[in-house]
């Protein structure tokens, strides 16, 4: 099975599909397959002279939200298997605390961005989640969310289909690893894909890809360029 056939799963992202519309697609088998990845988070912007102080799940990718001034994005590195379970960061989305220190510009906009690289249940075999980050990203006023990530963590890792993968090298390989709830070894999602074309049962969905429930989640860290790369492939195919 071609990896373009697999990769429904990436055209459904990077805000051609909201994460609330995706998830309404049905509910998931009892026994629901679980990813490893990053999910993107909104934190809004304050009421004036207030603090924002909890995360939304994002509803679009951040290749094509673009955050007013003042508004802080985030981003977390977990295992779960739709958008309801997963967990968001841990640091709370303080624009005041982020950017508080970072003056107004003009033509640009300041976005804080908090990054928490999840917990050492989370993380993959062998690796250690670093200690999370926090920044301002000032970036030019029509930037996306994903341009302010890059603004202050770097390097970015993505995959063929432009996929966020790695954040600040972490982890260090891999990308929306399917975890097996027994406790064995992750499968990639490539190898769920094979072991279908070999007569295995991979479980999930019919392509060997994330279930309904968590596109969102994936699909919300698809970054800069995701529908661009999509376009590109449909008019090739």
């Amino acid at each position: 099975m071609s990896r373009l056939r697999h990769g429904w799963t990436r055209r459904a992202v990077g805000g051609l599909l909201l994460a609330g519309a995706v998830a309404g697609l049905g509910a998931g088998p009892a026994q629901a397959q679980q990813y490893r990845y990053w999910s993107f988070w909104d934190g809004g912007a304050p009421a004036a002279g207030g603090k924002k102080t909890a995360w939304a799940y994002a509803t679009e990718g951040p290749g094509t939200a673009r955050p007013a001034d003042g508004a802080v994005v985030g981003f977390r590195f977990s295992v779960s298997a739709d958008s309801v379970k997963a967990a968001g960061p841990r640091t709370a989305p303080d624009f005041a605390a982020l950017c508080g220190t970072t003056p107004a510009r003009s033509g640009d906009k300041r976005i804080g961005v908090v990054i928490d690289f999840g917990t050492a249940a989370d993380a993959p075999p062998g690796e250690r989640p670093p200690a999370g980050r926090t920044g301002c990203a000032r970036v030019p006023a029509d930037a996306s969310a994903g341009e302010a990530l890059a603004a202050v963590a770097k390097p970015l890792r993505y995959d063929a289909d432009a996929l966020l993968c790695g954040i600040a090298g972490y982890p260090r390989s891999g990308c929306a690893e399917q975890v097996d709830g027994s406790g064995a070894q992750p499968k990639t999602t490539e190898t769920a894909t094979a072991e279908r074309g070999a007569g295995g049962a991979a479980g999930g969905d019919d392509d060997g890809g994330p279930s309904a429930g968590v596109l969102g989640g994936i699909g919300a860290v698809v970054v800069l360029g995701a529908a661009g790369v999509w376009q590109a492939r449909r008019r090739r195919g």
